[in-house]
């Protein structure tokens, strides 16, 4: 196992020493001549030297001109070649890219080099069966259904125009609308529907509308944050000219069996309710066993010790920024904006912790024989095709070229180890 040092508060800390690893290599001087006429006569295939007919220009020649891409050449063949076969022989598991250094190359010489990188850690699983987790069986109250009961009428509520009168918290205004300074090109539209006073409604909207009534006109200021959704008019201060065509308000359909037979195959209201009330119950009881399977896991991570190579925490690093520019160019926002190496840094214990995890449970599901089967995989597939409007061959061709076959094989198998330990996890009361 590891040996571990104590850090200033007295904790013991797994030293990342322990996972390098500094090699001095040499390869036999026969083997470098066999390497360099190989590289000579690759290069006399692809270069046309005047005077010569192509493939006849002499080796001394191509040595002399041509010095540094053989080197390269060999270098790129043999280092790899002994380097891998070197860790091999000793057990190591190379993780990243080595930094070579040293190297010695002379016609008629061994080749030597000195290659230092990291390896993948040992782990020493501790006992994970039993670890006490807080889970408890969530319940669904008749509060519960009647709230969300409530949510459904309000989505499926229709806007219904009123007589004319003057505009309060609550309305929905109709509005035409135009923006005379602030703004280029000009914000112009017929038939806005703005809610008075509503969560999405900008205040200065709400405070110059109320009170308005069907015909009335106004212009007025409107200051947008600097964090607005769209970036043409974040932080900018537009005037608009606004004249109010309609009231409407919110109409909710009655709670009866006609409302159920609408949202669905339901009989009555009764079947309704309770398929919301098995809904509701289905959401808490993933949301619990999320939250006891992070519980889990950081417990895990707390009890073994190891260090983490940097070429694993840089790549988990990487992953975490590329969904976020995804996420950021799926709202329409600059990733350019964002300072990634301050980002990166931000999340760097985070992904550390990450880390470890997956190594712990990958260590775990080696011992206790937790695989994906090529079904659950092909089930996965044919989820994303359905998912995505797309033919199964497609869709699996696509995750082929781009190792997602891999990774959602990797997933699986993760999920069916956490379900393992939760199954054989020690379940206290939840807080």
């Amino acid at each position: 196992m590891p040996t571990a040092a104590a850090n200033p508060r007295g904790e013991t800390v797994a030293e990342p020493s322990q996972i390098r690893r500094t090699l001095e290599i040499a390869v036999p001087a026969a083997e470098v001549s066999e390497a360099t006429e190989r590289a000579v006569a690759s290069l006399q295939k692809k270069v046309h030297l005047r005077g010569f007919r192509p493939g006849k220009a002499p080796a001394s020649l191509l040595h002399r001109l041509y010095a540094d891409e053989i080197r390269r050449e060999v270098l790129n063949e043999l280092v790899p070649k002994y380097l891998f076969k070197r860790a091999e022989e000793e057990g190591l598991v190379i993780v990243g890219t080595p930094e070579i250094r040293n190297v010695h190359f002379q016609p008629g010489d061994p080749l030597r080099f000195t290659a230092e990188f990291e390896i993948q850690p040992e782990i020493e699983l501790g006992e994970y069966k039993g670890i006490a987790i807080p889970y408890q069986e969530p319940e669904v109250s008749d509060e519960d259904v009647a709230e969300r009961l409530e949510q459904l009428r309000r989505e499926r509520a229709e806007l219904v125009t009123v007589e004319p009168r003057p505009l309060v918290e609550g309305d929905f205004a109709l509005l035409a609308i135009e923006s005379v300074a602030g703004v280029d090109p000009p914000i112009r539209q017929e038939d806005l529907s703005l809610e008075i006073g509503g969560e999405d409604t900008l205040p200065a909207f709400t405070e110059n509308l109320l009170g308005l009534s069907p015909g009335e006109e106004k212009e007025f200021d409107v200051r947008y944050p600097d964090d607005y959704g769209r970036p043409r008019l974040a932080g900018k201060t537009v005037r608009f000219r606004v004249r109010v065509k309609a009231v409407r308000r919110k109409e909710l359909p009655e709670l009866n069996d006609e409302f159920a037979k609408d949202l669905g195959d339901y009989m009555n209201l009764e079947e309704l309710r309770e398929a919301v009330r098995r809904s509701i119950l289905m959401e808490r009881q993933a949301e619990a066993r999320r939250q006891a399977e992070e519980r889990l896991v950081d417990r895990l991570v707390e009890m073994h010790d190891f260090p983490v190579p940097d070429a694993y925490v840089e790549r988990q690093l990487e992953l975490e920024a590329e969904r976020s520019i995804q996420a950021l160019e799926s709202q329409g926002l600059d990733p350019g904006r964002v300072n990634w190496e301050q980002f990166k840094q931000s999340r760097r214990d985070r992904a550390v912790r990450d880390v470890k995890a997956s190594l712990i449970l990958e260590k775990i599901a080696d011992r206790e024989g937790i695989y994906a089967t090529q079904d659950e995989v092909e089930r996965e597939v044919q989820r994303i095709a359905r998912q995505e409007r797309q033919p199964v061959a497609a869709v699996r061709m696509r995750l082929e070229k781009e190792d997602g076959l891999r990774r959602i094989a990797h997933r699986i198998r993760t999920q069916k180890t956490l379900d393992f330990l939760f199954e054989h996890a020690t379940k206290t009361p939840g807080e």
